[in-house]
């Protein structure tokens, strides 16, 4: 079976205050892109394999196997359910440490596959729970449409966001923040606009109203991220913004660019809405 992991940006992040659990309650926007990664795994129908067979190309990701939230997807669900071993190759193209999801998608990508295998067969809400149990942006991957999410993530609305014959353009300065030190030092509270009034407004008028509360203290770490969103403002962009905890910026332009110098060196993606 081959799956297509997709990327997601964050259009505003906010981060209203930490729960009991040690997660956070947040409000953003999850917009998916095209930009994806490319996902196969073949079940062993022979019984002879241990354990799930991982095998990564294009970015190398870090750690061991079984930290991989591909593996932790066929582990959790044969927790529950006879489920046969996978041989599963992943051709990573999203960059790791982005904030645009790869990891979560790809996890997501694998529950949601791996799932018509499973006997007994795993209810919808059940896959919501284990994807949920990999992280807290998996269960938008699962369905990956434009959609307002709230608490931890997982609580989702559709969002009917208008950007059509818009250009988004991702760049990547080749940062890996890391999320974990991005909430510790992130500004807890409330946003000045609830996140649907401003983003139901023109695009031009986001500047403004929409921004990523993680900016401030990335940009004081890592002062080229925040020189990035700067250099796409100067290119024309009507909107920019680092997505979710970094290190990606994005800019949404009116029509096609071409890049230059820094920012063509930083530049991985460019599609149209």
């Amino acid at each position: 079976m081959v799956y297509y992991p997709t990327a997601k940006i964050n259009i505003g992040l906010y981060v209203r205050n930490k729960r009991t659990d040690g997660y956070h309650n947040i409000q953003t926007l999850f917009f998916p892109l095209k930009l994806c990664d490319i996902l196969e795994f073949i079940p062993d129908k022979s019984g002879t394999m241990r354990s799930d067979q991982l095998i990564i190309t294009g970015h190398m990701i870090p750690g061991k196997p079984s930290d991989n939230l591909m593996v932790k997807a066929c582990e959790k669900l044969r927790e529950i359910s006879d489920l046969p071993f996978f041989k599963i190759h992943l051709h990573k193209v999203i960059p790791l440490g982005a904030g645009l999801g790869g990891g979560s998608s790809d996890g997501a990508a694998m529950l949601k596959g791996i799932q018509k295998y499973a006997r007994p067969l795993p209810s919808a809400s059940i896959i919501q729970d284990l994807a949920l149990s990999l992280g807290s942006d998996c269960p938008f991957f699962l369905q990956p449409i434009c959609s307002f999410a709230y608490d931890r993530g997982q609580d989702l609305k559709h969002a009917d966001i208008n950007l059509k014959d818009y250009w988004i353009s991702i760049f990547y300065p080749g940062i890996n923040v890391s999320t974990s030190m991005a909430y510790q030092k992130v500004k807890i509270g409330q946003a000045p606009f609830p996140i649907e009034d401003s983003l139901s407004q023109p695009v031009e008028s986001w500047r403004k109203m929409v921004y990523n509360a993680f900016e401030p203290e990335v940009f004081k770490l890592h002062p080229e991220i925040g020189a990035l969103k700067d250099s796409l403002y100067k290119a024309g962009a009507v909107y920019a913004s680092m997505s979710g905890s970094g290190s990606s910026v994005f800019g949404i332009f009116r029509n096609k660019m071409s890049w230059t110098g820094s920012l063509a060196k930083a530049h991985i993606w460019t599609e149209q809405v």
